[in-house]
């Protein structure tokens, strides 16, 4: 017994990664707590009789029936798209919301909570059920209200104005992380090649700050410490990374990480992935 308590603590101290934490909860990454699945109800009892009272087969039912509740317009309209979709049709449904003034970030491409008010927003404001998810009446009326998105709409280079860079960000190959603008910004021989929306640790995990190494990356990654994705990670600091979070790019600035550097727009994260190589420096300031 005493051998394997040992074991799990050596264990525990090797292990690398970090995560998100939604606020209000004790951590989990963005998924909340599990829903049971759904589950066929049993036939109740005596239910499957073949004859009646009289020994007679019983008479069919009535077609004149009432409707089921599946039948009605709101609950059998398929969904275009819903909550945890992530492709580019999402990215211009985000961008469309917006220039109505109902999505109030740049778009992710993802489809979480926020996303899903916007859209129950929406409806209400045009006399449509509010479900949250896209179906095709919904959205051939937001593609009327709306004009086709720009290069620039679909993805802005952040929704946070960028800071002044740190001088140790105006040599060489630099991720340059501002903590006071919550920005990413990578830069080469001082100039900004491409930025991001970026939020930290929390009081209790802080993301550490200074001047680093990139010392390895991994395209796809799952913590060892808490168990929940972490792609295109970009380890810089004992287990911290810069990585995408599913959690930012649907709840935004309400939860935080474990000390890693989250991303909430993955095409583009996946873009600089390809770009960053082991070595170049990080910078994580005030």
């Amino acid at each position: 017994m005493r051998r394997a308590v040992l074991a799990a603590a050596a264990v525990a101290l090797v292990a690398t990664g970090c995560t998100d934490r939604t606020a209000g909860s004790g951590g989990g990454g963005g998924g909340g707590t599990p829903q049971s699945p759904a589950r066929a109800s049993a036939p109740a009892a005596g239910g499957s009789a073949t004859t009646g009272p009289d020994g007679k087969p019983p008479s069919p039912a009535p077609s004149s029936s009432a409707p089921s509740a599946s039948s009605s317009p709101s609950s059998s309209a398929k969904a275009l798209m819903k909550d945890g979709d992530e492709n580019e049709q999402v990215r211009e449904l985000q961008a469309r919301l917006r220039q109505l003034d109902l999505f109030d970030r740049a778009p992710t491409g993802f489809y979480g909570s926020i996303t899903g008010r916007s859209v129950s927003a929406f409806q209400k404001r045009r006399g449509l059920p509010a479900t949250s998810t896209v179906d095709a009446a919904t959205w051939e009326l937001l593609l009327s209200l709306t004009k086709r998105p720009t290069a620039d709409e679909l993805k802005p280079s952040t929704t946070n104005e960028l800071d002044t860079p740190d001088p140790r960000c105006t040599t060489g190959r630099v991720l340059c992380i501002s903590k006071e603008s919550r920005t990413l910004a990578w830069m080469i021989d001082g100039k900004v090649v491409s930025s991001f929306d970026v939020r930290f640790g929390s009081e209790n995990t802080p993301t550490r700050e200074g001047e680093f190494k990139v010392e390895w990356k991994a395209r796809e990654w799952t913590s060892t410490i808490y168990h929940t994705p972490m792609p295109y990670s970009m380890f810089f600091s004992r287990g911290q990374a810069v990585h995408y979070s599913a959690d930012f790019a649907a709840r935004g600035y309400a939860g935080a990480s474990h000390g890693c550097v989250n991303v909430r727009d993955r095409a583009k994260l996946a873009a600089l992935f390809d770009q960053v190589k082991p070595g170049d420096k990080v910078v994580v300031h005030w």
